[in-house]
């Protein structure tokens, strides 16, 4: 029998230790579970190996700007199911989630019962959502900007989250440690798949799309 690896990326240490212990109750010897605490870790276990049978991921910790974390997951490592797992769980929440490539969503307050069936439905190739989830139709501006931002690579991913936190091409390119004109090109790039004219415009596309997420998680 094949062993699963999953790894649970999430910036709260008690949570992540209660989320590895139910876990491991039900699958015991059936799965591996490596931990991360920030994107950066996250990135790097899956780099050192790409084998990943899914990623448990929340959508808010160091690293990550709303939907910044799946996107960027899900352009690099396109193979690697990945199932959000947040406190943020109202309806659009949950469905721009799937709709940028999640395989699932798991809410914090959900019981081990609710745990075990979600992880084994993508395990087996489901997508799962919380009982009594229906998708509810979503405003057409903002299904736009969720198709769009679903094209993104992940070095634009990147370039588009530092500039949402304001950086300029010269900081930006000091950070990802390439040249301005390689961030002017990713910019323009990011413009056409976002049909926006300017960076500002850009930024105010990607905000529209975290914000129903943003508003929830700082409701508690």
């Amino acid at each position: 029998m094949s062993v699963n690896r999953i790894i649970i990326a999430d910036d709260h240490p008690l949570f992540r230790a209660a989320l590895r212990q139910t876990i491991e109750a039900e699958n015991g010897a059936d799965c591996t579970i490596e931990e991360a605490g920030d994107l950066e870790t996250l990135t790097s276990l899956l780099e050192q190996n790409r084998e990943c049978d899914l990623v448990l991921l929340d959508l808010a910790m160091p690293g990550v700007r709303g939907f910044s974390g799946l996107l960027l997951v899900r352009a690099q490592y396109p193979e690697v199911p990945v199932m959000i797992c947040s406190a943020s769980d109202d309806g659009g929440t949950v469905r721009r989630s799937i709709d940028l490539g999640a395989s699932g969503f798991l809410p914090k307050s959900v019981g081990p019962e609710s745990i075990h069936t979600s992880i084994k439905t993508v395990l087996d190739g489901g997508i799962w959502v919380p009982d009594g989830f229906t998708f509810d139709e979503e405003d057409s501006e903002i299904a736009e900007y969720t198709k769009r931002l679903a094209t993104l690579t992940p070095q634009q991913v990147r370039v588009l989250m530092m500039l949402s936190d304001g950086l300029m091409n010269k900081q930006i390119a000091y950070e990802l440690s390439v040249s301005e004109a390689t961030v002017k090109a990713h910019v323009s790039a990011i413009l056409q798949k976002l049909n926006v004219d300017s960076r500002t415009q850009a930024v105010i596309a990607a905000s529209k799309l975290e914000q129903g997420q943003i508003d929830a998680a700082t409701g508690g």
